[in-house]
């Protein structure tokens, strides 16, 4: 489902300790009110990626977040892709879904960026196996900067999104995404 004004709480609850563990620790209230604006403005830009929330079919609470945006990555205008699914949903190929449900949204988009990354770091084995589960191919580590002044070892992952051609986004058969 498309990102909304209603989805703040979602951050809140991916807000946990256990789930900013790898990404440098929680955010400030500020800092998520700075984020769910640019989730929210991200739907609003065509060409600059989207945020969706993540649901296990209709009518049912949010299991997480997923999205992309355009990012400069080695001279070249790439798609990131970032995700987040609340522990009592992990582990049963949510993420992996909404990530090949997003590459599909990525591929479509008339941005005409051709490369989607993923950038999990190297020590959360549950974010790089959701990469290889959904087709993306390990392009080895990289340092990334996250939040802005903390560099963090990642590993690269990317999906040349002309290899989804025709793919045309729609209801995973999971229902774990929606746009």
């Amino acid at each position: 489902m498309p990102w909304t004004e209603g989805d703040f709480g979602l951050l809140l609850k991916n807000n946990a300790p256990e789930m900013m563990a790898h990404l440098g620790g929680q955010e400030t209230l500020d800092q998520l009110m700075d984020r769910h604006r640019r989730y929210l403005a991200l739907s609003m830009l065509d060409g600059h990626g989207r945020m969706f929330r993540i649901t296990t079919g209709p009518g049912t609470p949010a299991a997480g977040s997923i999205g992309y945006w355009a990012t400069p990555w080695q001279g070249e205008r790439v798609w990131e892709t970032g995700w987040g699914v609340l522990p009592g949903h992990q582990g049963r190929g949510i993420a992996a879904a909404a990530a090949r449900l997003v590459a599909a949204h990525a591929a479509a988009d008339r941005a005409g960026i051709r490369h989607l990354h993923a950038f999990p770091p190297v020590d959360h084995p549950a974010s790089n196996g959701v990469c290889r589960s959904a087709g993306f191919t390990l392009r080895g580590p990289c340092d990334v900067e996250y939040p802005k002044g903390r560099a963090i070892r990642c590993h690269d992952w990317h999906l040349d999104l002309g290899t989804l051609s025709g793919a045309r986004p729609s209801k995973d058969p999971a229902g774990t995404c929606q746009k």
